[in-house]
């Protein structure tokens, strides 16, 4: 039996809220409710690390950071995404030598969100320039890697543009799908190498995109097929722990508990229960069992989530991967898998 261990907010911790909200008699030796967990996750972030700029790693932590706020109705988590959006007036990266790349347009995501909280032109201006000049390229050859769809893909969405996104979509897929699960890039087609955050990525993306597309959409029956089929490969390869190994092709590859795909898998997957695309009898327990493996072993009593695979491209990269690695990325990824798994 696997020995739950207390979880120490400390004293600058936020007000226990949400689903199994702490009350005087509560259990010292049971875990965090999703929303707590999510909370100490974020709360050390802030206390600990600088602001951050406004490329991909920063961009996916505060999306998980307003689906923290959206959960919780805490304005201090909004109030901490704007600071950072105002401290780059609300900016994308540029870079001449690669225009209109997708890690570029990520923080565009988190804009969109504060826009949806205040409607104010700014928030999204920057995002809607450079999508649609994007689109007045008409290449749909940019995301020759996975990790784009997450980057880019949600944006296309929720601002009416799939016709454009889609073609963006099936470009990749053409390339890198296989059966249920994606080769990173072009190096690895072919190849028993399906790297965990590459996926995670991917199912992020679906679960964000599905979620805007309106059930009349024409894109949407393919996204949910996608969705379902990835669903059905994670479950089968599950770690014992409930993690997910960083090669989802060889468990033997750089074994290990891995939080950064774990936490996007929780996160599709819970979403996938809870909107009623994914069978609750056959996937809640997958994503519980992964939410419960993060809190016994990634999630440490400060809220300083560990054992994240460094930036890379492959199970190899950033190895070994120890209780002590973290990243922005990984604590945005576990605050929208809290918010999703408080749900179910």
């Amino acid at each position: 039996m696997v020995r739950r261990r207390s979880f120490l907010l400390g004293a600058s911790a936020l007000p226990l809220i949400g689903t199994g909200t702490a009350t005087a008699h509560a259990d010292p030796t049971a875990p965090p409710a999703p929303l707590d967990a999510g909370r100490a996750a974020a709360d050390y972030w802030i206390r600990t690390m600088s602001l951050g700029g406004n490329d991909w790693h920063d961009a996916i932590l505060h999306s998980g950071v307003m689906a923290l706020y959206r959960a919780t109705n805490d304005t201090r988590y909004r109030d901490y995404t704007l600071s950072w959006a105002n401290r780059h007036n609300f900016a994308l990266r540029s870079s001449s030598g690669n225009p209109h790349f997708a890690d570029h347009q990520a923080a565009g995501q988190a804009y969109l969100d504060l826009y949806e909280d205040n409607p104010e032109p700014r928030r999204r201006a920057a995002i809607v320039r450079e999508i649609d000049a994007t689109i007045a390229t008409r290449r749909t050859d940019y995301w020759w890697w996975v990790d784009a769809l997450h980057m880019a893909l949600p944006i296309y969405a929720r601002l009416g543009r799939m016709d454009y996104g889609d073609r963006l979509y099936r470009y990749t897929r053409q390339r890198l799908w296989n059966n249920g699960l994606w080769w990173r890039d072009g190096k690895f087609v072919n190849k028993n190498i399906y790297w965990s955050r590459g996926n995670g990525w991917a199912i992020a993306a679906l679960a964000k995109v599905l979620n805007v597309l309106p059930p009349e959409s024409p894109y949407r029956a393919g996204y949910v097929n996608d969705f379902k089929q990835m669903a059905a490969k994670l479950a089968q390869v599950q770690r014992a722990d409930g993690f997910w190994n960083v090669n989802l092709g060889d468990p033997a590859n750089y074994p290990g508990p891995e939080t950064s795909g774990t936490a996007f898998f929780t996160y599709g997957l819970a979403w996938g229960v809870r909107k009623g695309v994914l069978d609750a009898a056959t996937y809640r327990p997958v994503a519980v069992k992964a939410w419960d493996g993060m809190l016994r072993t990634a999630l440490q009593n400060n809220g300083r989530l560990g054992y994240v695979q460094g930036v890379g491209q492959q199970p190899s990269d950033h190895q070994p991967v120890g209780r002590d690695d973290t990243s922005n990325f990984s604590v945005g990824a576990f605050l929208l898998a809290s918010s999703e798994v408080a749900e179910l």
